[in-house]
């Protein structure tokens, strides 16, 4: 480890500041473009020891917990980042991505995230021999940060933090770390912890402390509900789901319905969509105001989610429902040409075996969500080298404060 002096060029795709080492870029968090420090280096990772010079995009942190002393949590990076280039700096990230895939279409501005819009919150939890801790990890290690606010957060879920650690300390078994998801439904929270094993003890201790509280929907482990007061409710479009326990929403309504406001309109008049990795409908469902929707998913709890909500609210077109690996078996060129549009949302490591059946299809209208701007790069260099045209691309913030950035990409063939 040696003491250097350098100047910050530039952010890196994980919000970390780079400098340009003699050997190589040097990657140091929590610093800033114009930046002069003194760094304590070790590979090519730097820690700020003194600055010289602040850049004027720096502003105060919005949370104590956030930073980079030792009893700071790592659940964000980016606080100490003035709004315009923050907003900049993630829609940099799309145009970089598609530009290395020698993709240039227009890129609209991002639209923001906000502070306490955040519903769904992943925290790490463990309990100690003195207490129970719930928060975030440290960044880069494996060591929690309890914490006692969080900006981003929904104001429902912050304001029953005492509640989720009685939940969590009740859960807990031994030492161990585990994960426990908090989602704010219309109906209270649902509580989703995964890596635990419970005994009967620990089922009648953990109902026995959500019965005395109000306000929590669900509890679950590793998918298998422990107890549920009433069935945990969201909203798509008008349109009520109970997810499954454990399962994927988007992290913010804000975002989602941003997402779909653009969804809908790119698909327009189509009277026949199917809608790829569909989860548990937050596309397909608000589709169906309009259209006759084939929804594919590969998540049975999901796909049974989905199909019960369709199933019982009125004034929805025909919705079908298919449970299928789309990894393992996408839909193949002679199943789509029954579709006028395709709408899919595939996870990070995106669907590029699903885009080389799309690309060989006739369908005209293709919508692409995606949360990781690579492999959203990947799969629309698949469908533009088959004919596809990218008409825009619009990234939208619901992790605020991270490197993490989602787009809405809408193409025409």
């Amino acid at each position: 480890m040696s003491t250097v002096t350098v100047t910050i060029n530039r952010l890196g795709a994980q919000g970390h500041g780079i400098a340009n080492g003699e050997d190589g870029p040097v990657y140091v968090p929590y610093a800033l473009p114009g930046e002069v420090l003194a760094i304590a280096r070790n590979g090519d990772h730097g820690t700020v020891m003194s600055t010289s010079n602040l850049s004027p995009h720096r502003v105060e942190p919005a949370c104590r917990h956030f930073g980079p002393d030792s009893d700071a949590c790592g659940g964000c990076s980016l606080q100490h980042l003035a709004d315009a280039p923050y907003r900049a700096f993630k829609r940099e990230l799309i145009i970089d991505a598609l530009k290395a895939k020698g993709l240039t279409p227009d890129v609209n501005e991002l639209i923001a995230c906000h502070p306490g819009e955040r519903r769904r919150t992943v925290f790490s939890a463990r309990k100690t021999e003195k207490e129970f801790l719930l928060g975030f990890n440290r960044a880069e290690t494996n060591h929690i940060v309890s914490i006692e606010e969080c900006p981003i957060a929904a104001p429902g879920i912050v304001a029953r933090l005492d509640a989720i650690r009685a939940i969590g300390a009740a859960l807990a078994s031994g030492a161990e770390v585990f994960r426990l998801s908090v989602l704010e439904t219309l109906s209270g929270l649902d509580i989703a912890a995964e890596g635990l094993k419970l005994s009967d003890k620990q089922r009648r201790a953990v109902t026995e402390t959500v019965l005395a509280m109000r306000g929590i929907a669900r509890v679950s482990v590793n998918g298998e509900i422990v107890i549920e007061p009433q069935k945990p409710i969201i909203d798509f479009g008008g349109v009520r789901v109970s997810p499954p326990a454990g399962g994927f929403t988007q992290a913010t309504k804000p975002a989602e319905d941003a997402m779909a406001e653009l969804v809908l309109a790119h698909v327009g008049k189509a009277k026949r969509v199917i809608d790829l990795f569909a989860g548990s409908g937050t596309f397909s469902l608000r589709l169906a105001r309009k259209a006759k929707v084939h929804a594919v998913e590969g998540e049975d709890k999901a796909v049974k989610a989905l199909d019960f909500a369709a199933r019982n609210t009125q004034g929805l077109k025909p919705v079908t429902v298919e449970k299928r690996d789309l990894f393992r078996r996408p839909m193949m060129v002679s199943e789509l040409k029954n579709y006028d549009a395709v709408v899919f949302d595939p996870p990070r490591a995106g669907a590029e075996e699903q885009m080389k059946e799309l690309a060989r299809s006739t369908v005209k209208t293709v919508v692409a969500v995606s949360c990781n701007p690579t492999t959203l790069a990947r799969d629309l260099r698949i469908l533009v080298d088959a004919g596809y045209r990218i008409k825009s691309v619009t990234p939208i913030d619901q992790f605020l404060w991270s490197p993490h950035v989602e787009a809405v990409a809408l193409l025409e063939k």
